[in-house]
């Protein structure tokens, strides 16, 4: 059973840094990809960044190149995701996600508003 929980959000000011954190319980995270995707209100979801099992390739999506950082700690079972220099339109809901035999899992996902 796959359970994935994630942490860290809250209300920042423009400008200022978050990190969030996935830990998951079942699988080791280091074999699975894993990726995070938000949902703003009234808006599609989007994913913002993701990174593989296989080689540790990361992408991110252009809204966030340069701002967010994917990471992993084996060793705490844990997917981070560095965001700084937050925006108001980073403002979302964030969930990470992974497949597992074809199957997707989620968090409950973490709450992110940026004002000021």
């Amino acid at each position: 059973q796959v359970q994935l929980v994630e942490s860290g959000g809250g209300s920042v000011q423009p400008g200022g840094s978050l990190r969030l954190s996935c830990a998951a319980s079942g699988p080791s995270l280091a074999y699975y990809t894993i990726g995070w995707i938000r949902r703003a209100p009234g808006k599609e979801r989007e994913g913002v960044a993701c990174i593989s099992s296989r080689d540790g390739a990361i992408d991110y999506a252009a809204s966030v190149k340069g701002r967010f950082t994917i990471s992993r700690e084996n060793a705490k079972n844990t997917v981070y995701l560095q965001i700084n220099s937050l925006k108001p339109e980073d403002t979302a809901v964030y969930y990470c996600k992974l497949v597992q035999s074809g199957l997707p899992y989620w968090g409950q996902g973490t709450q992110v508003t940026v004002s000021s």
